[in-house]
């Protein structure tokens, strides 16, 4: 009932009631190393590794190649203990238990030198009963061992091995993490460092109550299609230590929504669930739950009170939002296999956005001001979905809850509207259909039962059984219901006509559309770059400060991805050529996020330029979800924001990808097309310009205009075709090297899309393009800032930066066509006028050169 628990427990601890007391034990707690040679002051919520830097017994975890010089934390058993007073009589109360919302991982746990219990899972809720234990003075010790021996052991003990025994050597991390029921990618990733950390890393409490507790509560709002009308089903689990039956009232009250209903209820004694079924009144408008960019996330305030016999009562507010959600998977005609997508209220939705990783190896240091940057970041970009990766954590609920009211939909926790589906695991059916760890077939059997009694005969039925308001997948990705059909497991789980697809390609050249699949959804894609040098110098040394230098090589953990980003680079610029060997190192930084950002672009513009149409049987292409939103660590990874929140250029390109409207342009064989993509629910009526500008004056050499058109809401056409060489000709002497297109939507003379364009040539072949000279002059707008720009020349990638100032600009890596432009900087801190002129710098590509 693992699951079980992680659904339910994690969802609904209610806290004290006017029926009990409440103690925290967060604070100061006192850690010892396994020898008892060490000891020092921790915090709770908190770990080994956070107390020690703390204390200034160890330096950042994250500087140069701390990740390796202190690996001995992690192989040490550590104990954490706390003597603490009751401030009240404990013997006048009928029940005590400690609780532990989240302990990492394995210990065990001694109240007063008694055993009252163990830890082995880092995501379940634990509750001792301590009633017998407790007294008016308490020692608490928590007796750790180390996850890493733990796991080993675990894997000696196992009749036979589970791959993958080790992660690759190129990740530097610990081996058989399978073992262990803790965060994945402690042990090590291919974007993150190995830091299996100790610790109470949530909170932790003693509560005392009389009569009974209430455990948790939870709802789900549920639409009933027969009397069209919203219901709210309520659990609510009681702990009843009274000795005779309790009755009393339980009155669910939702104001706005004009609905008060009243029952009764009898517990009887020991662990007991009441489930109340509520009706919405008809005759109030229930306004639904929209993902950002769709509508509004309208929630409701719902207040539950029981009033139980004697005067006691027990109140619970929780806000409720009303959506409903589906997985449409049907045939689709002149293609083979079914469609992939989710209907959101109804309507179909195509989910763009990206992947979340845990924002930092040390849980204690993501605060809530962290996670309201990162998730803001993703709706500035105009994301609408972020897939929580199944190798984490289960995040917190500040996380959900924010996703709630920005729009972001996700997959976990049952009341929270923003999570649209379930997801048994990340890349299991893959990883065993395509064998990427090289089981001999005669013993593929073993590994394919093992798959299906946990994912499908325990997880999936326990979801489907605890929620039935939104669909599960057994893994991402999948085949979906062809999946099923197959036994659960499907011969090809990458078939682009069914299902969710991951792709990643370094190799090709990603200019070229064609080598992307043009599948039904596409959950996982991507390119790695390298942060910001701002982001790299608080993390190492002088000697660090080049490519190729040992720091470079380390903080690599994609086998050989410093070099295939270079021969990405090399396809279609020139690599730096300055004598300085630290400004090659920038202009390397630069020139990797130019890239990714310009390959992620062209892949996500094919993707959703796919979304209406079928072509060699694929297409309907309804999801782009591109690997990944945030980094752990400073590194050279996938990310478009940086660790601490800093905006990649990749991030800067999103927000115009993702736009709700986009013009797309792509060529085929020599002709030009330009597809116009809504994601609008309505239809809007608009025209295409189309520019053409050579690349030595800031004046267009010519401009077309199309007549006005109605662009169909939810959908993406054809808007404009025109041959290239016709297109050259037609516009006095242009060449494919000496000129650049752009185009962009209008209505009503106004731009409502982006600008975008089309490079016709590589630019390491392009004719014309001098070194630009940029200027800006800064001033204050109330609490942003105004870049107003001036350059000599049309410049590509322009790139702002304002180096640890933290902030955003509104646009960033633009192709700047225009002698001035206006940038407004949104500072995420107060900074000052004459501050950002210190720290600026402008690049564009011809810098570099």
């Amino acid at each position: 009932m693992r699951l079980r628990l992680l659904l339910l427990l994690a969802l609904c601890g209610a806290g004290p009631t006017a029926l009990g007391r409440s103690l925290s034990l967060r604070g100061s707690w006192r850690i010892r190393s396994g020898n008892g040679s060490l000891e020092l002051p921790g915090r709770v919520p908190g770990c080994v590794h956070s107390a020690l830097l703390q204390r200034g017994l160890i330096q950042d975890p994250y500087y140069r190649f701390n990740d390796l010089n202190y690996r001995w934390i992690s192989l040490d058993n550590w104990t954490y203990s706390k003597k603490f007073k009751i401030p009240f009589n404990i013997s006048k109360w009928q029940k005590v238990n400690l609780i532990f919302e989240g302990v990492d991982t394995v210990a065990k746990v001694l109240l007063n030198s008694v055993p009252i219990g163990k830890t082995g899972n880092m995501f379940k809720r634990y509750s001792f009963d301590i009633t017998s234990v407790v007294r008016e003075v308490n020692s608490l010790e928590l007796c750790f061992q180390s996850s890493v021996l733990y796991a080993a052991q675990r894997s000696k003990a196992h009749s036979y091995s589970v791959p993958p025994d080790c992660p690759p050597p190129v990740q530097k991390g610990q081996c058989h993490v399978n073992f262990i029921r803790k965060e994945q990618s402690s042990f090590g990733w291919d974007w993150g460092p190995s830091f299996p950390t100790q610790g109470i890393w949530k909170d932790v409490r003693i509560e005392a109550y009389n009569i009974c507790h209430l455990n948790y509560f939870m709802f789900s709002p549920i639409y009933d299609n027969h009397t069209q009308g919203w219901n709210l089903e309520i659990e609510s689990s009681f702990d009843v230590v009274s000795s005779k039956p309790i009755s009393g009232q339980v009155i669910v009250a939702i104001p706005k929504l004009q609905t008060q209903q009243t029952y009764s209820i009898e517990l009887q004694p020991g662990e007991r669930i009441v489930e109340l079924f509520v009706k919405i009144n008809k005759n109030v408008t229930v306004e639904t739950w929209w993902p950002h960019g769709h509508g509004n996330q309208t929630g409701y305030n719902m207040t539950i009170l029981f009033k139980l016999d004697g005067g006691l009562s027990i109140e619970k507010s929780a806000k409720v939002y009303f959506r409903t959600v589906e997985l449409i998977e049907e045939p689709i005609e002149g293609s083979r296999g079914l469609s992939f997508y989710f209907k959101i209220n109804g309507l179909p939705i195509f989910l763009k956005g990206s992947n979340w990783i845990p924002a930092d190896s040390f849980q204690d240091r993501v605060t809530s001001d962290l996670l309201w940057l990162l998730l803001q970041s993703a709706v500035d970009a105009n994301m609408n979905t972020l897939r929580v990766w199944g190798g984490g954590i289960y995040e917190q609920d500040e996380f959900y809850r924010l996703c709630d009211e920005l729009g972001i939909m996700i997959r976990r926790l049952k009341y929270h509207p923003s999570i649209i589906a379930w997801s048994g695991n990340n890349e299991n059916e893959a990883a065993l259909m395509m064998n990427w760890y090289n089981i001999p077939a005669g013993e593929l059997h073993t590994y394919i039962k093992d798959y299906v009694i946990l994912y499908v005969k325990n997880i999936r039925k326990i979801v489907l059984a605890e929620d039935k308001t939104r669909p599960f997948i057994i893994s991402s990705p999948t085949n979906g219901a062809e999946s099923i059909k197959e036994g659960w497991l499907s011969v090809n789980p990458y078939d682009n006509n069914f299902g969710d697809v991951h792709f990643y390609d370094y190799i090709s050249d990603c200019w070229n559309w064609k080598v992307f699949p043009k599948a039904r959804f596409v959950s996982e894609y991507g390119y790695q770059s390298w942060p910001s040098f701002s982001t790299l110098e608080k993390v190492s040394s002088e000697e660090d400060w080049s490519y190729n230098s040992k720091f470079s090589l380390h903080r690599q953990h994609h086998a050989d991805g410093n070099n295939e980003m270079l021969l990405q680079i090399g396809f279609h610029f020139k690599l730096p050529e300055s004598t300085d060997p630290l400004q090659t190192f920038k202009d390397t930084i630069y020139l990797t996020q130019v890239m990714q950002a310009q390959c992620v672009k062209i892949e996500t513009e094919f993707y959703r330029r796919s979304r209406s149409e079928i072509v060699d049987g694929q297409g309907y292409t309804m999801g782009a979800l591109y690997w990944q939103l945030n980094d752990i660590w400073q590194a050279p990874s996938w990310a478009s924001l940086e660790y601490g929140g800093k905006w990649k250029m990749l991030h800067y390109f999103a927000r115009h990808f993702f736009a709700p409207l986009l013009p797309v342009g792509f060529e085929d064989q020599d002709v030009f097309f330009i597809y116009g993509v809504s994601d609008l629910r309505s239809d809007c009526k608009a025209k295409l310009t189309v520019r053409v500008h050579t690349w030595h004056s800031l004046e267009p050499l010519c401009s077309s205009e199309t007549e006005h058109f109605v662009l169909k809401g939810g959908k993406a056409v054809l808007l404009y075709k025109e041959s290239v060489p016709v297109l050259l000709e037609n516009c006095g002497n242009c060449t494919r090297q000496s000129c650049v297109l752009s185009f962009y939507l209008s209505a009503d003379s106004q731009p409502v899309s982006p600008a975008n364009y089309h490079f016709l040539s590589s630019l390491s072949e392009s004719v014309g393009l001098h070194k630009a000279h940029i200027t800006a002059i800064i001033s204050q707008q109330g609490d942003t800032f105004a870049f107003d720009l001036e350059t000599s020349t049309v410049a590509p990638f322009v790139w702002l930066d304002v180096g640890s100032i933290p902030g955003r600009f509104s646009d960033n890596g633009f192709l700047m066509t225009e002698k001035t432009r206006t940038v407004l900087f949104y500072p995420w801190k107060p900074t000052s006028k004459s501050e950002l002129e210190q720290s600026f710098r402008v690049t564009s590509l011809t810098d570099i050169y």
